[in-house]
């Protein structure tokens, strides 16, 4: 049982579906006082935090419609709103090894798990942007600076928290307008007439998918942005 704490994109179709179908599991232990896992460490670490239960079930709903997975199962809970549990089971650097060392002859997932600081980055820069353009800056100058896997596990852990605060209006439409510029040459965007930031954003993951757009489809923000925006 497991519930990841970094960016479901990196989850292969096996693994998002199963840890969809264990956060159910560890819902319905909490709410209705089941026995079965309720001394499991992942759902005592969950245990009054349904709030965040649901914010992260609505990002793994989020990077299955984005696979073209339909999700039947809608979760709306509003205990302890806004808050996240401060525990981890292995902190998140971790889990990118952890899943290396699982998928070594399994299928992937979308985003390729990143083995340098660099990568990990450049797959976090549209999600950070629209948290916080000041917080984007400072971090791309810091990545810079350093090597290959120098901070890796640093970056892993305050990339996964930042993820967790939900994107300013304002930031979210300058970030969702930035992504549009990589697909909107592609001939089909030209018919496209977007009355609105999430309009505009189920039309750049749409085609970022269908054409493979090489930057976007490796990007945290393309799967996880759209929780956030269906959730306002």
């Amino acid at each position: 049982m497991r519930i990841w704490d970094i960016d479901p994109g990196y989850l292969n179709n096996l693994s998002l579906l199963g840890e969809h179908r264990e956060l159910h599991g560890i819902v319905s232990i909490i709410l209705n006082n089941r026995k079965g896992y309720s001394k499991h460490p992942e759902t005592i670490r969950w245990k009054g935090y349904e709030w965040a239960l649901g914010s992260r079930h609505a990002l793994l709903v989020s990077e299955m419609n984005l696979r073209g997975i339909r999700d039947h199962s809608p979760l709306s809970l509003t205990s302890n709103n806004g808050n996240w549990p401060s525990a981890y089971i292995n902190p998140p650097g971790e889990q990118f090894a952890i899943l290396e060392n699982k998928y070594k002859e399994r299928p992937r997932g979308r985003i390729p798990l990143p083995r340098k600081t660099s990568e990990l980055w450049a797959q976090h820069k549209y999600s950070v942007m629209a948290r916080s353009p000041g917080i984007y800056k400072t971090i791309g100058k810091e990545v810079s600076k350093i090597r290959k896997t120098e901070g890796f596990g640093e970056l892993a852990s305050r990339l996964a928290e930042l993820l967790r605060e939900p994107p300013s209006t304002g930031n979210l439409k300058n970030t969702i307008e930035h992504m549009w510029g990589h697909v909107s040459h592609l001939p089909p965007a030209r018919e496209i007439k977007a009355t609105g930031s999430a309009e505009l954003l189920a039309a750049v993951r749409a085609l970022a998918v269908k054409y493979r757009e090489p930057y976007l489809t490796a990007s945290t923000a393309l799967g996880e942005l759209a929780a956030w925006s269906d959730t306002r």
